[in-house]
């Protein structure tokens, strides 16, 4: 089956602690000003407010500077060390650590790869919404990677994270319909699917999506787009879904 990779990352930059406990406004304001050093790619700014408050056991901090080891942004490249904040941050139910961590043992990147223990940890995720990883577990059962190979589960995760606008697996789903995998064969609702993965970056999904417009005829084509243009994404009740950071 053809699959486009949804090897994503997900992670924003987190806050800053004093001597004493931060309250909440200012863990908050924290947040903001670390994001905004981020943004600006002043990783060393953002790393002085990173690194407090992860040692102070905050996730989203623990899961951001473990980013920042992944990438190299203001610390040295390590891969050890960016495991080791992931997995702190999962172990206390952060989803986008979750989610990264699964990646470390789907790649093999710092620890031996395991891909049971990265099905299990983008499951922990994925069951609480998390887009990125709703589309990695969707590719995980896709491939029969960590998992016994199940379209059906493949199309189910693939339409959770589709839904909420996840551009990888939106592609997935569209070749899904395209290709009849555990769905009935549906070329206008492929088109939909990838055109809305184009619209969301995905170059990948682009080659099939222009062979895909030479094989319908001009009524198809027309509900294929405006299936697509009505569409609109379902947030996940309770499960924010950061940019990506993508190592």
């Amino acid at each position: 089956m053809r699959m486009i990779a949804a090897f994503i990352v997900m992670g924003m930059l987190a806050a800053v602690v004093s001597a004493r406990p931060a309250r909440a406004d200012e863990t908050e304001d924290s947040l903001a000003a670390a994001n905004a050093a981020y943004a600006r790619h002043d990783y060393a700014a953002a790393l002085k407010l990173l690194q407090p408050l992860a040692v102070a056991g905050n996730a989203k901090a623990q899961n951001d500077l473990g980013v920042m080891y992944a990438n190299g942004q203001g610390v040295p490249r390590d891969d050890a060390e960016a495991l080791r904040w992931y997995r702190k941050a999962a172990e206390q139910g952060d989803a986008a650590a979750e989610n990264n961590l699964g990646i470390r043992y789907e790649s093999g990147a710092g620890v031996r790869k395991d891909a049971a223990e990265a099905a299990r940890w983008y499951r922990k995720a994925a069951e609480q919404g998390y887009a990125a990883a709703q589309s990695n577990l969707g590719s995980m059962y896709a491939d029969g990677e960590g998992v016994l190979r199940n379209d059906a589960e493949a199309l189910r995760w693939y339409r959770k994270a589709a839904e909420q606008g996840n551009a990888a697996a939106q592609a997935n789903l569209g070749l899904m319909y395209l290709d009849g995998q555990g769905v009935d064969e549906d070329d206008v609702e492929a088109y939909k699917w990838l055109s809305l993965a184009v619209a969301g970056g995905s170059k990948l999904a682009a080659k099939e999506l222009d062979d895909l417009e030479t094989s319908l005829t001009p009524e198809e084509l027309a509900d294929a787009r405006q299936r697509a243009a009505v569409w609109r994404p379902r947030g996940a009740a309770g499960a924010p879904q950061p940019p990506a950071a993508k190592e």
